[in-house]
């Protein structure tokens, strides 16, 4: 059973790197696009709130996106470093103390070779390190850029309310209506991109949640099973909080993406728009009908927010008590 779900989870592991991979490659065009298209809107942001609050929110997005994926990036490493540097640990210490250990690899991998002994040990190592780096460099890329995304859209949304509370309705009617058919236009930009990004991270989106789902239970039984061994237990509480962070990535992106287009109704109602005359207020009004529709990042029957997030940890709970009782 321990050889099953160790093979299991470097299965469900790889399954969700050649997700991400692929969705990288089949979508690296759309990858360009957007990303060109919100260095457009940061250039504009400056223009449109004149250095004001609306591009502080956008700065600070930008800050906050490159921190988020820089860190996320290095984590990853990490974690790639940690399994890697586990074998040959146990080996100087094994040396050191004189002891016997038998060679195994950093993944629970097997080759169709003698893979213990050498030179067919160092060959597998070497083969494992180059694929990891490859699954950590594409997983951190397409999960990255996602919540570059998001938290972009989030300032962009912000501005898009700043802009709405404090426009001036006091103006002539032509400047009015500029300034209204900006925001229109603005909000319509901001639907169109959030929509692109749902499309482009669908098939990842789903396979990230069912995908986590069958690896909680299988890491949770590790977990479990070998609360005796120290070093077990941190390899498997390790892994536990990787797969967790690429997932709450999602759920968090989708979370602040759904919330800050439904604040755009709030920024209407709250503004002055009882000075605009009767045609001024349908196009408000068109605002905020349009707002009122969640922007979900949805794959399949899956939502990408923190209650799904919240729901998936609380099974994991469930099956630590489940298991615990079974034993």
């Amino acid at each position: 059973m321990e050889e099953i779900t160790a093979c299991l989870s470097v299965v469900f592991t790889n399954l969700l790197t050649v997700i991400k991979i692929t969705t990288f490659l089949v979508f690296k065009q759309n990858f360009w696009e957007m990303i060109h298209r919100f260095r457009q809107m940061h250039r504009q942001s400056g223009q449109r709130a004149g250095g004001g609050d609306g591009y502080s929110y956008v700065e600070d997005a930008n800050k906050q996106a490159s921190l988020l994926g820089r860190a996320y990036c290095i984590s990853c490493g990490l974690t790639g470093v940690y399994f890697m540097l586990g074998p040959i640990v146990q080996i100087i210490t094994s040396n050191w103390r004189g002891t016997i250990y038998v060679r195994e690899l950093p993944m629970p991998m097997k080759f169709p070779f003698n893979d213990v002994d050498s030179p067919g040990y160092e060959f597998g190592f070497l083969y494992t390190v180059l694929v990891t780096v490859v699954v950590v460099a594409y997983a951190s890329a397409v999960d990255g850029l996602f919540i570059s995304f998001a938290i972009n859209l989030r300032g962009h949304f912000q501005t898009l309310q700043q802009e709405i509370e404090h426009f001036d309705l006091a103006l002539s009617e032509r400047e009015t209506n500029a300034g209204l058919k900006s925001m229109v236009d603005y909000h319509e930009e901001l639907l169109s991109l959030s929509r692109k990004l749902r499309s482009i991270y669908m098939p990842t989106v789903f396979g990230q949640f069912v995908i986590t789902s069958l690896q909680v239970g299988v890491i949770i039984y590790q977990l479990v099973t070998h609360m005796d061994s120290v070093m077990d237990l941190l390899l498997y509480v390790t892994f536990f909080a990787s797969i967790m962070l690429q997932l709450f990535i999602y759920c968090y992106g989708g979370e602040i993406i759904k919330v800050e287009s439904l604040q755009v109704d709030v920024a209407v109602r709250v503004s002055n728009w009882y000075l605009a005359s009767p045609n001024l207020r349908r196009s408000l009004s068109m605002i905020i009908m349009r707002s009122q529709r969640e922007v979900l990042i949805r794959a399949g029957f899956y939502d990408a927010n923190l209650a799904n997030f919240v729901a998936i940890c609380r099974t994991a709970l469930s099956l630590i008590t489940l298991i615990k009782s079974m034993e």
